[in-house]
């Protein structure tokens, strides 16, 4: 186990290395740049200014001062948010996108899994499923709005300043993953019924909680095979979420300094984004051997 870890880890550290560097290049390389305005800066300021950044020197140098930057754990200064670096306002929104990434994962894992095993075998919930996941979340979250807030006024319809203000976001962006939980859970299901093991138990007399857990054990190992994409996905990918509830969270800063080209924010979130991403592979595969024997085995 240890040396799969060892494996793992380092392997994450080449993908995170690979993202720093395409990511790096590929916005420098793009037209236009942070500086770039409807109204033309005078050519002198604009030179100050690029040279306050280091972007006058050699695009190669530019790259090796970055990385010096990151291993100190210095991102950069914010072109765009004045007086802030890039550190700070990951330290302000990452943890607003946590937590609201972290009850949705919660919220979609345990409604996905209950969904999925009461619905195995039935035909019914197959097009309810299928309407369900194909319903775009910024239509769901105005439906939502509108009855639930405009209308009835249980819950409040933006920003994050209570319990309350969890309500919708986190259904919002819970939706999608459960629905797709619960799809995997049930197909799961019933392949695991058709099994050998499943057979062998049936004709020895098992059944209630034991058989039970000879069908749950193999059957949520797929489910948690891919539990690590979508909590990176439920923390750092609800642009639309934030930007419709007006949440400060990395979604919608992430949008905000790609069209500013904030590039030292961009490259901050992104760096993020790609960590939590390899950290939660690699806790859902140590999670998935443990519900698979045949994984360990492997």
């Amino acid at each position: 186990m240890y040396s799969f870890i060892l494996r793992r880890f380092i392997g994450g550290l080449v993908v995170v290395f690979f993202v720093i560097t395409s990511t790096f290049f590929m916005l420098r390389l793009l037209p236009g740049g942070p500086f770039d305005k409807e109204k033309k800066l005078p050519e002198e300021i604009k030179l100050n200014i690029e040279k306050k950044y280091h972007l006058d020197k050699p695009l190669f140098q530019q790259y090796l001062l970055y990385l010096s930057g990151i291993i100190r754990g210095d991102f950069g200064p914010s072109y765009k948010f004045l007086h802030r670096t890039a550190t700070d306002i990951i330290r302000d929104v990452f943890p607003v996108s946590l937590r609201i990434g972290f009850i949705s994962f919660i919220v979609s894992l345990f409604l996905g899994i209950l969904i999925g095993f009461s619905s195995a075998g039935s035909k019914i919930f197959e097009s309810f499923f299928s309407l369900v996941i194909s319903l775009p979340s910024f239509v769901f979250a105005s439906v939502m709005i509108i009855i639930l807030s405009l209308k009835l006024g249980i819950f409040p319809p933006a920003l994050i300043e209570g319990w309350k203000h969890y309500i919708l976001p986190v259904l919002t962006l819970s939706l999608g993953p459960m629905i797709y939980i619960a799809k995997l859970t049930k197909t799961s299901v019933e392949k695991t019924l058709k099994e050998q093991f499943i057979v062998f138990a049936k004709s020895k007399g098992v059944y209630g909680y034991n058989f039970f857990k000879h069908v749950l054990y193999p059957s949520l190992s797929s489910v948690f095979s891919i539990s690590g994409m979508i909590f990176t996905f439920l923390i750092t990918g609800s642009f639309i979420v934030e930007t419709i509830f007006a949440i400060p969270g990395m979604g919608r800063y992430f949008v905000l300094s790609v069209i500013d080209r904030d590039y030292p924010v961009v490259m901050a979130l992104t760096v993020v984004f790609t960590v939590v991403l390899v950290i939660m592979n690699v806790f859902s595969e140590i999670i998935y051997s443990l519900f698979d024997p045949r994984a360990r085995e492997r």
